[in-house]
């Protein structure tokens, strides 16, 4: 079984948002034993897999992440969409683009302390667009 939905996700602001139930919400009916695959259609926000206890995590994740990717740096060329986009595009290549979940008794099978993230890297974003496949059996 193959299964294919794409919807998009609540417009949020820049930072590290906690996205679990907003993203099973819109997935199809997963099956007995397989595998989620999220793929976000965009090069400005990133997907990961993170703490999801202490809600001190996605404010220091977006810290880390603004010192280790910073703004108008002298030598950035590509700059012609604002002074966050340059940084958007790298700290998406360090994060990166999907997510692959297991899916276990219909249910996503991850740790209890592990949810979804959505990384927005933008100042001012549009909705993101996620690409669900879930491939299993039943």
């Amino acid at each position: 079984m193959i299964l294919q939905k794409e919807f998009s996700l609540t417009r949020r602001g820049r930072g590290f948002h906690l996205v679990t139930e907003e993203v099973v919400r819109h997935l199809p009916p997963l099956p007995k034993t397989g595998v989620l695959h999220l793929f976000i259609k965009h090069t400005s926000a990133a997907l990961s897999v993170n703490e999801n206890a202490d809600p001190d995590v996605p404010a220091d994740l977006n810290a880390i992440f603004d010192r280790l990717v910073r703004e108008r740096e002298p030598y950035y060329t590509h700059n012609c969409e604002g002074d966050d986009d340059m940084p958007a595009h790298a700290k998406v290549a360090i994060v990166g683009s999907s997510l692959t979940i297991p899916v276990t008794d219909g249910r996503l099978n991850m740790g209890i302390w592990q949810g979804i993230y959505l990384c927005e890297f933008r100042n001012r974003a549009s909705g993101r667009r996620v690409v669900a496949t879930v491939m299993g059996d039943n």
